[in-house]
């Protein structure tokens, strides 16, 4: 195998593919990137940890085609600490020649033979979607996918397709994220479940543009093209939540409020709540204001956020962490608080406008001495 291509090009595709590469593993070929030059003039970079695959493609001037696997770390830096230059990749039975500049390193490489090969996707269902946007929609839910592998689907993000477009829902049994979008293509009405882990690296691997990303639904797999970049991740089985039951939508308190300046109270009074020291924040929602105050063995906090609306002095206790999660993922400068009780779910939904995202945070019961 030999060819020549541009440092900042194999720099970016290694990084990309080296997102998937296991740090430990029992195969030691999955602890590398596997290399692929063709005839057409692309290499191909793979990482894998059998569980979700990213292959790069970089545009090189291939001279010899052929395949093999190097340490993804050692290679990694090699490349990144070379000069901004061309480099010339050469390897002849595994035996391996970098340069670039005056540098040059010497390697051996790994069978890639022992390299596990990638899952076949059989294409049932497709869509596709602006890169920014679905980056945007994950970074909006992700927090809400469960880490209890005892519900080994709610450790994943549903994605339903519909007459509605594309609908993301996460869920963690305190508090769930719904996000939705139109899409630009789809085939077909479907759902599916995808590991938050896969869907982490989607969200760094797509770009700021309104380029296409295609997903691809098969019967174990997903398979996520964006620009010269594919990932394969498995698909999670399972009942996911009834989420369309599980929102209480009918709630007669309904304030509205600046989401920063929300935020920002709840900040401010969670300054003497750690993971040590642990407090609900109780909020008193009056005619125009919500009192927000706290207490913990270091004392006591207080604040005041103004809203438009009337709670009728409703008080409800919450985790501070998951309302504030919710507060920072809402892509609105206002946003409308729902209740009901002090024992209901909080609902959150934009102030005006399409309801393209909805939060909901379960209440944390008070003490009656609080």
């Amino acid at each position: 195998m030999k060819f020549t291509c541009e440092k900042a090009l194999l720099q970016s595709a290694i990084m990309t593919a080296s997102r998937a590469v296991s740090p430990k593993s029992t195969i030691p070929a999955l602890e590398g990137l596997l290399l692929e030059a063709e005839d057409s003039g692309t290499v191909f970079i793979t990482g894998y940890n059998q569980e979700t695959g990213i292959r790069s493609a970089v545009q090189a001037d291939v001279q010899e085609t052929g395949s093999m696997v190097l340490p993804a770390r050692l290679f990694g830096e090699i490349i990144r600490k070379m000069a901004d230059d061309t480099v010339i990749f050469q390897e002849e039975n595994l035996k391996v020649h970098i340069s670039c500049g005056m540098s040059e390193f010497d390697l051996m490489g790994i069978d890639p033979e022992d390299f596990p090969e990638l899952p076949n996707v059989e294409y049932q269902n497709s869509l596709e979607i602006p890169e920014q946007t679905l980056r945007a929609m994950i970074g909006q839910t992700i927090f809400a996918v469960s880490q209890d592998e005892s519900r080994p689907v709610h450790t994943g993000t549903l994605f339903v397709v519909d007459e509605d477009g594309l609908t993301l829902v996460a869920v963690d049994g305190f508090r769930l994220a719904l996000r939705r979008e139109p899409v630009l293509k789809k085939n077909g009405s479907f759902q599916f479940v995808v590991p938050g882990a896969s869907l982490s690296e989607v969200e760094k691997i797509c770009r700021e543009t309104d380029e296409p990303v295609s997903v691809h639904q098969g019967t174990r797999h997903v398979l996520f093209k964006m620009g010269s970049t594919i990932l394969i991740s498995r698909r999670l089985e399972g009942e996911f939540l009834a989420w369309r039951q599980a929102i209480p939508r009918n709630n007669p308190v309904k304030v509205t409020a600046n989401t920063k300046q929300l935020l920002a109270c709840m900040d401010r009074v969670s300054l003497i709540v750690s993971e040590k020291l642990k407090s609900p924040l109780r909020c008193v929602i009056g005619d125009g204001e919500i009192d927000i105050t706290t207490k913990t063995a270091i004392g006591t906090a207080h604040d005041c956020c103004p809203v438009e609306g009337n709670g009728g002095g409703l008080e409800i206790g919450f985790n501070n962490k998951y309302m504030m999660d919710a507060l920072k993922a809402a892509p609105m400068e206002k946003v409308r608080l729902e209740l009901s009780s002090p024992i209901t779910p909080c609902i959150i939904v934009p102030a005006e406008g399409e309801e393209n995202f909805l939060f909901m945070v379960l209440p944390v019961r008070l003490k009656a001495d609080y």
